[in-house]
């Protein structure tokens, strides 16, 4: 599965040798909705390098691959990020919104019973 989101980047962590030949960096982007979610991206490889000309407080797109894999009866997602860019245009600003669901209708009677006499 392959997604996109666009959002303010919040931070960078270094990136980390999880053996000789296996190396992730992890950032943080956060979205810009009415309630904003910090989000965390993994970079793999020599991809690791692939958010180092972004700035905090900088507007990005994340092209990502949900993964998830089971060790030990646990399970573990992952949100790997395989292109990184600067965003820019109208048609940015939403990437990766999800609208919030419609409100039901409101009721003088809270209950949803009709009142017959």
């Amino acid at each position: 599965m392959s997604f996109e989101i666009t959002g303010i980047l919040h931070k960078k962590y270094d990136t980390e040798s999880k053996t000789e030949t296996f190396q992730t960096r992890e950032f943080v982007i956060r979205t810009e909705e009415q309630y904003p979610q910090f989000v965390k991206f993994q970079l793999t490889q020599d991809r690791c390098s692939d958010i180092e000309p972004y700035n905090v407080d900088e507007k990005i797109k994340v092209h990502f691959d949900l993964r998830g894999r089971e060790w030990q009866d646990k399970y573990f997602t992952n949100l790997n990020a395989w292109r990184v860019e600067k965003a820019t245009g109208d048609a940015m600003d939403n990437a990766g919104t999800i609208p919030p669901p419609p409100m039901p209708p409101i009721s003088d009677d809270p209950f949803g019973s009709e009142n017959k006499d």
